[in-house]
């Protein structure tokens, strides 16, 4: 069964207000480098996924 928008936002509040991370995971920055937000490896800016644990934003 596919859930809703409204199902979604419902879970998302919740987990927010027991202090967990809700947002789509995203490169981090780190000076001029990316940094993986799994594993901590840095990347030059034209990094599209890690070459360290394979992550890539999605």
């Amino acid at each position: 069964m596919a859930q809703s928008q409204a199902d979604n936002d419902v879970f998302d509040e919740f987990l927010n207000q027991r202090g967990y991370e809700t947002s789509d995971a995203g490169w981090e920055e780190n000076y001029n480098k990316k940094q993986c937000p799994d594993c901590g490896g840095l990347h030059d800016a034209e990094a599209t996924n890690c070459t360290v644990c394979g992550w890539s934003p999605v």
